[in-house]
């Protein structure tokens, strides 16, 4: 196995950790540490794929597992936060629907030869959403994961980010769908 897909396979490793760490009250500092594990797994998504390419070490099975990977980080930090009252559930729901939509639509191509490569707008929007799920951690561990006590500009914030990554979400959606879609026609 060579660097990229280890660091894959630890982004995956790193997941239950993270979920421990942020929904546990029994180790000191836990939001702290789960942003130090997401924060690492987040780094990881970073090098593999710059690792990868410019070493020509692209696999197969990096391809199928580093777009999963990312998914159930995010989406497993989203439902999480759903649970601890940061985010409300439509923009989780929003984004999960999408990451469905492209999983699918990735497997449909397949079929036909296609890989179906992650575009500038679906990085951006990994990449945004993870940065806005580090931010909504910074702001829990300033105010202690008490939403009672977040003051009016950190809740906006975190409104205003997290729609801004359903928003990209949503873009990077539609730009897979309108390149991809002539292979799930209804017809066909």
């Amino acid at each position: 196995m060579n660097l990229p897909n280890k660091l894959t396979v630890l982004r995956v490793i790193l997941v239950p950790i993270f979920i421990f760490f942020l929904l546990t009250d029994i180790v000191p500092l836990s939001m702290l540490w789960a942003l130090v594990v997401f924060s690492a797994a987040s780094i990881t998504d970073a090098l593999d794929g710059h690792i990868a390419r410019s070493r020509n070490l692209v696999t197969n099975f990096g391809k199928f597992l580093d777009p999963l990977a990312d998914k159930v980080l995010v989406i497993s930090a989203l439902v999480c936060f759903i649970e601890m009252g940061l985010v409300g559930a439509v923009p989780v729901i929003i984004i999960t629907a999408r990451e469905f939509m492209v999983s699918g639509l990735r497997l449909v191509t397949a079929n036909e030869g296609i890989v179906v490569a992650a575009g500038i707008w679906g990085k951006l929007k990994t990449a945004f959403t993870m940065i806005t799920i580090i931010l909504i951690m910074f702001f829990g561990i300033l105010f202690e994961k008490d939403i009672s006590s977040l003051p009016v500009w950190a809740i906006i914030t975190e409104q205003v980010l997290i729609w801004i990554s359903v928003l990209l979400t949503v873009i990077s959606g539609g730009i897979y769908l309108k390149g991809y879609g002539k292979y799930i026609r209804p017809d066909e």
